[in-house]
């Protein structure tokens, strides 16, 4: 596998094609490796995505180099998989994510997932079982090698790993095995005691080999949202400052308090990483907004979602999603098969396009990549096409019809200051034409006001911490920098002018609104907003 793919360019569009490599593109496809662009003078192609790309971390992007890459492509926020390895190697992969975002000097975050209570097959034969229509299938919760039936009278029986199968399946339920690919249809119970089984008929036969998974969309599955394994990985977590935490299989608001509470057991009177909670059953649906209303963001998890209910729905639940998180003013992500096809393929399809193009119109907060990133063989060019992606997207959301955001619903209904400002922040924007806003925000609030106001243009958000920088990381439209606490609003308005002039983030006498507050730093100040020009300041009468 190479560690730099060709970057794609848009088509009929060769005089803007250098605009699209990175510097590390450039060099590597140059003669000369001096004819790089200089990172400081220009801006990376990542630098202004508002809508947010996650990067899932695997064997692709662990290759010499890459991180780095996707960093410059625009990748913001990192995503380690519980359900793949142990704490020895989510260790490694923290630390070269912290590397690439020191060596680059971009703040990112880390978004830990965790795996839940997944159900799984147990072990089959070697080649798996084909089963037929109609065939009768029966499981037990005794470990067996299930095998291929003798005779055609004979049920194939399997066994499971989760202890609470017989107990919580009923007749009439589904069993929904390998992502959907194989159902079966719970007919009753038979046998008594430990020697209980639960029988069910084929409707829709396949393939079944050794631990694929089961969704029983129609059962109260009722073990914990935590497993043992989970736990631990939380405990890791929190030990070596993972930035997010998503937690999945959410069937209540129960199952995000349960983990809050754990993390207040095990870091108390210190700041806990955000919550993210992933909407992939149907009971998290009907629970939608009291689960909105306990977590830090959401996640649309589109692939056991789409398995568990009518995948027809989907995109109408997508959307609801989306527009309540925005009514709360939490992030909200669209994840599963953005660029499916890139694992294997250079280009992505016209529908994979369409599909995120129209995740960042509804409103998503961050798009986000998993297998493409992990295991594909593009790791690089698929960060690239879903930048490229954004960009063109946000283009177009900038135009006039697009500048009137209507503000959270319950920012609005708390009738806080800062969360008024920042709603006027937007009008400002537009009047003036502004080209960056900035904001020094020391614990993130006040940058998280004006991101969820859905700006048209970028907000550089300074801190001088750089955990709450890693945080503003999935912020829309937030770009964090690290800066030394100025001693004044006017300290920052100046510092702030040096570092995009010196970034190339605009041009002396664009103008530039600045947010902030007195004393400068102390939560819950951010009472000001100033119109700047760089290297002077407008005054407003």
């Amino acid at each position: 596998m190479s560690d730099i793919t060709p970057v794609l360019t848009p088509p009929n569009d060769e005089a803007k094609a250098e605009s699209h490599l990175t510097p590390s593109a450039q060099a590597a496809q140059a003669d000369d490796p001096a004819t790089a662009v200089n990172p400081v003078v220009a801006p990376r192609p990542g630098d202004f995505l508002l809508t947010k790309v996650i990067a899932t971390v695997g064997p692709a992007s662990l290759q010499p180099g890459v991180l780095n890459q996707l960093i410059d492509e625009g990748a913001r926020v990192f995503r380690i998989n519980f359900s793949h390895g142990k704490t020895d190697g989510f260790a490694a992969t923290l630390q070269a994510v912290r590397e690439a975002s020191r060596q680059t000097g971009v703040p990112v975050g880390v978004l830990g997932d965790i795996s839940g209570p997944k159900i799984r097959v147990g072990q089959v034969c070697d080649g798996g079982i084909q089963l037929e229509p109609g065939q009768v299938v029966e499981f037990q919760l005794d470990p067996i090698v299930a095998q291929r039936p003798s005779g055609d009278a004979d049920p194939v029986v399997f066994s499971t790993t989760y202890a609470g199968f017989i107990g919580d399946v009923k007749p009439g339920d589904r069993a929904l095995i390998d992502d959907g690919a194989v159902r079966l249809l719970v007919t009753d119970r038979v046998g008594e005691g430990d020697a209980c089984r639960v029988r069910c008929t084929v409707t829709v036969g396949g393939l079944v080999t050794s631990s694929k998974g089961i969704n029983l969309p129609d059962s109260e599955v009722s073990a914990p949202s935590l497993t043992a394994h989970d736990e631990r990985c939380v405990d890791w977590a929190l030990e070596n400052g993972v930035d997010f935490l998503a937690l999945s299989f959410v069937r209540s608001r129960e199952d995000v308090r349960k983990l809050r509470a754990r993390i207040a057991a095990a870091r108390p009177n210190q700041p806990a990483p955000p919550i993210i909670a992933k909407i992939e059953k149907p009971q998290a649906v009907d629970d939608l907004d009291a689960i909105m209303s306990e977590a830090d963001g959401v996640m649309v998890a589109r692939g056991d979602l789409g398995v568990e209910m009518d995948l027809a729905k989907v995109p109408i639940v997508q959307k609801r999603i989306i527009k309540l998180a925005h009514d709360y003013g939490k992030p909200v992500i669209v994840a599963t098969q953005m660029l499916q096809s890139m694992i294997e393929a250079a280009v992505p399809t016209r529908a994979e396009v369409s599909d995120v193009a129209n995740a960042i119109y509804d409103g998503a907060d961050a798009v986000m990549l998993s297998g493409e990133t992990a295991v594909g063989k593009y790791p690089v060019q698929a960060v690239h096409i879903m930048g490229w992606i954004v960009r063109v997207t946000q283009q177009e959301l900038a135009g006039p019809e697009h500048m009137q955001a209507t503000p959270p619903r319950k920012f609005v209904e708390s009738r806080y200051r800062t969360a008024a400002l920042a709603h006027g922040v937007n009008t400002v924007v537009r009047d003036v034409g502004a080209k960056l806003m900035a904001i020094w925000s020391q614990h993130g609030g006040g940058a998280r006001y004006l991101s969820q106001n859905r700006p048209t243009i970028p907000i550089i958000a300074a801190s001088s911490d750089p955990a709450v920088l890693r945080r503003m990381s999935l912020m829309f439209g937030v770009t964090p920098v690290l800066m030394d606490a100025p001693a004044s609003l006017e300290a920052f308005s100046q510092q702030i002018d040096n570092l995009i002039l010196e970034r190339g983030w605009a041009q002396q006498g664009d103008f530039i609104v600045t947010v902030g507050g007195e004393p400068i730093g102390a939560p819950g100040v951010t009472n000001t907003l100033s119109i700047r020009t760089l290297g002077g300041v407008c005054k407003v009468e």
